[in-house]
């Protein structure tokens, strides 16, 4: 059986914290930020963890 391939998108936007969560960041904070608060942009920035409910599937498209 040949080789398990990681998604390439999925590599470039996740990565694993040292415990083994799956870090992600958020949407929303590419463009179109002028009606945007300040505020709501800061909150943005910051990045957070995936939820459980889809660690399994993200962690099969990153095959660890």
């Amino acid at each position: 059986m040949p080789k398990m391939k990681t998604n390439a998108a999925a590599k470039k936007r996740f990565t694993f914290t040292g415990t083994g969560k799956i870090k992600r960041k958020h949407a929303y904070h590419s463009h179109i930020l002028t009606k945007k608060t300040t505020k709501q942009k800061r909150n943005l920035c910051y990045s957070g963890t995936v939820s459980a409910a889809d660690e399994a599937k993200i962690k099969n498209l990153l095959v660890k």
